[in-house]
């Protein structure tokens, strides 16, 4: 059993999948929040949380939560774990982290003055086969990383009013797809010196599909390619001058890896077997960094989830997207 109270803010569908892997990790799941009293009564039967709220408010209140999961779609992120926040709670925050980085910069020093814990919820940084890869680079298996390249695509809804495709709604591909592999690129080869975009943008304004080429400190090169109207491979490889790693599909899900030797031999198969969806792992390290007191530390890498906003901010630059919100939610 674990020592944090477990508040869940909205009833969509990754609160969902939040609250069935949570449960199958023994967490404790005290309260749930959302804006009708009969979602929240719901949700709450159907994940056995004692307390259900009819706000969002409540539950910020609710003195029985320590923690808060914020569920709700990204451009309602920073209004949300700034409640949180304000009500003494530490927050995980689902991805992307925010609309942009100055509302990142917020919660940030919001959390630092209050002494609370702030995390984003890449989950995938924190799934097995994931810790197993930075073990394998860590140790010198692949020798110097001169490459890294992945892509995350999919077919999704067309719809125009749909919160993927429109611009009121932070729609697009970068930051509901492609959040994934520009993290994973700064995870492996940190921050990129150089950033390159190229987008496709649809009807609404929104990309529909971005590629980037970054350059990094030690010279490596990433590529990335994020579409929401197309399924791809939805693999990962990392290259290094003493072997490489393939990702199987889905590269950004519990899944498995190979380790090649220089001469294409192989020298590791892992082969992930969790539980779920895998979104418990990012759950157990926030309990782990309250537990130890390591709220802003190097494990914990919130500066860094500030700056890849800072670099999604540059990519929408370059490619003529920006969200009609974004002001108002900012100056807040």
């Amino acid at each position: 059993m674990t020592s944090l109270r477990w508040g869940i803010l909205a009833t969509g569908g990754i609160s969902g999948m939040f609250a069935r892997d949570a449960r199958t990790a023994g967490l404790t799941l005290a309260a749930v929040g959302s804006r009708s009293a009969g979602a929240a009564e719901e949700f709450a039967a159907e994940h056995s949380i004692p307390r259900a709220h009819a706000s969002y408010a409540e539950l910020a209140a609710d003195d029985g939560v320590d923690i808060i999961y914020v569920g709700t779609p990204h451009p309602w992120h920073f209004e949300n774990a700034l409640l949180a926040l304000e009500h003494g709670k530490h927050v995980l925050v689902e991805k992307p982290f925010t609309l942009n980085q100055r509302e990142a910069i917020i919660l940030r020093e919001t959390a630092r003055a209050r002494g609370l814990l702030l995390l984003e919820a890449m989950w995938t940084r924190y799934l097995p086969h994931m810790i197993r890869i930075h073990q394998i680079i860590d140790a010198g298996g692949l020798g110097e990383i001169r490459a890294l390249t992945t892509d995350h695509t999919q077919s999704l809804p067309t719809d125009p009013e749909h919160r993927l495709n429109a611009l009121s709604l932070g729609g697009g591909a970068l930051l509901d797809v492609g959040v994934y592999p520009v993290s994973f690129a700064w995870d492996i080869l940190g921050r990129p010196e150089t950033i390159k975009a190229s987008a496709r943008l649809g009807d609404t304004g929104a990309d529909t599909e971005i590629a980037t080429v970054f350059t990094h400190a030690s010279g490596a090169v990433s590529t990335t390619l994020s579409s929401i109207r197309s399924a791809g491979p939805n693999r990962a490889s990392i290259i290094g001058t003493a072997g490489r790693i393939e990702i199987d599909p889905i590269w950004f899900a519990p899944t498995s890896f190979t380790h090649y030797g220089p001469d294409g031999a192989v020298v590791e198969q892992y082969v992930s077997e969790v539980d779920g969806r895998g979104m418990q792992f990012q759950a157990l390290a926030a309990e782990r960094f309250v537990a130890s007191g390591d709220l802003a530390g190097e494990e914990l890498k919130i500066d860094e989830t500030v700056e890849i906003m800072g670099t999604l901010d540059e990519i929408r630059a370059q490619v003529g997207l920006t969200y009609p919100q974004e002001s108002t939610a900012s100056a807040r």
